[in-house]
């Protein structure tokens, strides 16, 4: 039955994983209204399920990475028991970080849960020289490193199209209102009264109206040249979060040696999929609106930015966030403009501070009533 519950606990890891990271490459093309809700989903999950296939062949090391070894003896490793404690333990905390709306790093979640079984397994065992490494440091600069990048980015960019001639120009919204009015009644009683419809004009910024760039690029319209940079910067940056995440949840499967890896790798993505058309919109409200204001341009660097770093990191085996990279890009445009949101920032470093002893604790607690109930 072991094998049978990590198979079906490593699906639902991955159904969490979906639900709280499918978004986040598609959170700006959403939040500069450049598509909508449903446009941005349905592009996420194309080029996730692409990068999430593409990972049977090229992340190769990450899967080898996550499957704990370095990190605890090699027996421990080889437990399916322990390695069901840490798939709980991660699941939990990503699904639960979810529902409340939070983006957290399920590489994070993974962290902790396998610092947290392999605690109550073996004690001082674990390799914490290994844990700060090849796991924390990478964790803890990657959202330094992004705001930096990202903000450089965003000024680079900037000073070309200035250089270029393309300027910004906005909409005049032009449409009709209907306005609600109290009414005097007999007996100092008020009703409301609905009004006819009456014309309005307004001349706001692109929270209310369209902001669009002016003129032309190579003899393209340059509005038309950076929706579809920003589009293709999207895909980008869910086929890198793919490629980066799908062998980290496939890798507690190595120990099932009744199942085809590439089964596992087919289920993952699979579940990914799901998650994210189910559980996205609580997190698309967050990345996409809440951190900081942004236009077109500013959603591009920011995901020029992270589709730069994880696929570095992706390539290099090292397990750095999507999450952490995403935000901290966002979070560096917006400081740069000024619209940035320090207390949703908070709240979001909260959260990933909160993940990792979450999930440690959740996964020793599977792992101890497994225990039990092996010896029972």
């Amino acid at each position: 039955m072991i094998p049978i519950l990590l198979f079906l606990a490593t699906c639902f890891l991955a159904y969490a994983n979906g639900a709280n990271d499918n978004f986040k490459g598609v959170a700006s093309l959403f939040g500069s209204r450049t598509a909508s809700y449903g446009t941005a989903l349905a592009w996420a999950t194309v080029t996730t399920l692409a990068g999430s296939i593409a990972s049977i062949f090229l992340a190769q090391s990450l899967l080898k990475r996550f499957s704990g070894k370095g990190l605890v003896p090699d027996t421990l490793v080889a437990s399916e028991h322990f390695l069901l404690s840490v798939v709980i333990g991660a699941a939990l905390t990503v699904i639960l970080a979810t529902v409340l709306g939070f983006p957290v790093s399920t590489t994070h979640g993974l962290t902790g849960a396998l610092v947290g079984s392999g605690l109550l397994a073996v004690g001082a065992q674990v390799n914490f020289a290994a844990l700060q490494k090849s796991f924390l440091v990478p964790l803890l600069l990657s959202p330094v490193l992004a705001m930096i990048l990202g903000a450089l980015i965003y000024m680079a960019l900037r000073f070309v199209r200035l250089r270029c001639g393309v300027t910004k120009e906005w909409c005049l919204c032009i449409g009709s209102e209907e306005r609600v009015v109290p009414m005097p009644q007999p007996g100092s009683a008020l009703s409301r009264q609905q009004t006819a419809p009456e014309l309005t004009v307004m001349v706001a910024s692109a929270g209310a109206c369209t902001e669009r760039y002016a003129g032309s690029f190579v003899g393209v319209r340059a509005q038309r040249v950076m929706d579809a940079a920003h589009f293709l910067s999207a895909g980008v940056v869910c086929f890198a979060r793919a490629l980066n995440d799908t062998p980290k949840i496939v890798a507690t499967l190595l120990v099932v040696k009744i199942l085809d890896i590439r089964w596992g790798f087919a289920a993952a993505a699979g579940m990914m999929v799901i998650g994210g058309l189910i559980h996205s919109r609580k997190i698309a409200e967050t990345m996409s609106r809440k951190i900081t204001e942004m236009n077109h341009g500013q959603g591009f660097s920011a995901n020029f930015c992270t589709g730069i770093l994880v696929i570095l990191a992706s390539f290099f085996g090292l397990p750095v966030s999507t999450t952490h990279v995403a935000v901290g890009s966002l979070f560096g445009i917006g400081l740069t403009t000024g619209k940035a949101n320090p207390k949703v920032m908070m709240g979001i470093v909260l959260s990933w501070i909160i993940t990792l002893p979450c999930a440690g604790v959740l996964s020793a607690a599977a792992y101890w009533l497994l225990a039990r109930r092996t010896v029972a």
